[in-house]
């Protein structure tokens, strides 16, 4: 059995903003970034923190991604995980774009 692959339709020059719904912040009691909303809260990993952390609505994504390329040099080629966190948070409805 394979895995589906998600096919993104992300755009380097798309700008993603986060749903007002959302508030974005550390929790030191995770010891985690997490995205809370009125039901619950989605504790983020520490790529996802990374990503969050840079997009605020002016950045696009080139930019994001060229911003955690300069911050983890030797990470590889950062993009296809950008563009699947964004993928993800705007079919969750995290994140909203241009």
């Amino acid at each position: 059995m394979t895995t589906p692959t998600v096919i993104s339709n992300i755009s380097p020059t798309m700008t993603p903003s986060l749903n007002s719904m959302f508030r974005f912040q550390w929790e030191k009691a995770q010891n985690c970034f997490v995205l809370l909303f009125p039901e619950g809260m989605v504790k983020l990993n520490d790529s996802a923190g990374e990503i969050m952390q840079l997009i605020d609505g002016k950045k696009n994504v080139q930019q994001i991604t060229d911003t955690l390329q300069s911050k983890f040099p030797d990470a590889g080629n950062l993009a296809p995980d950008v563009n699947e966190f964004i993928t993800t948070g705007i079919e969750k409805k995290w994140l909203y774009h241009d």
